[in-house]
């Protein structure tokens, strides 16, 4: 009903729902907070060496002469976080990267960022180093019988001898 007040299609809630649950899975097959923290330390240690701020009507530069060095650490680390989403098999080396990248950009860019995009992208480099993709699963259980068990789990047959023994009074104690 309050889908036809608004004029919007009754199935709406459905369809957010149903992407809602796509987006969850998708996030939980990928490192996807490694990848979203790695990706907005781009941000401002691309932006800070090329904006004109101002801090009380102060004009505040911090334009530098290495603000390429800025704009390649930038996009480096922008493409990096991307790469963490789409690429799993180079989330270790995109970790590494992004953890070498974090370090160069305290001294090239304006403190990394001023500290805001060297933070980010060390938490991003470290979680990627950190995941460990999710075990498959196995399946649903088998409904099969208890008595079939598979031979890692049968008692082998020389323990079953030994406490034979042990239970007759003849144990290793040697009474």
């Amino acid at each position: 009903m309050l889908g036809d007040i608004f004029g919007r299609p009754a199935k709406l809630r459905a369809t957010a729902v149903g992407a809602r649950h796509r987006f969850r899975v998708w996030r939980g097959e990928r490192p996807f907070w490694a990848g979203l923290f790695t990706f907005k330390a781009g941000l401002p240690i691309l932006y800070l060496p090329y904006a004109h701020l101002q801090l009380g009507g102060v004009p505040l530069a911090l334009s530098t002469t290495s603000g390429a060095g800025s704009l390649v650490i930038g996009v480096l680390l922008m493409v990096l976080g991307l790469s963490l989403w789409y690429r799993l098999h180079l989330r270790v080396f995109a970790g590494v990267a992004t953890l070498l990248l974090a370090l160069i950009s305290f001294p090239v860019a304006n403190f990394g960022g001023l500290l805001l995009g060297l933070s980010s992208a060390l938490i991003g480099g470290a979680l990627a180093c950190a995941w460990i993709p999710p075990a498959p699963d196995p399946g649903p259980p088998s409904t099969g019988s208890l008595s079939t068990a598979s031979p890692a789990t049968a008692p082998s047959t020389a323990s079953s001898e030994s406490t034979a023994v042990e239970t007759a009074g003849e144990g290793p104690s040697g009474t």
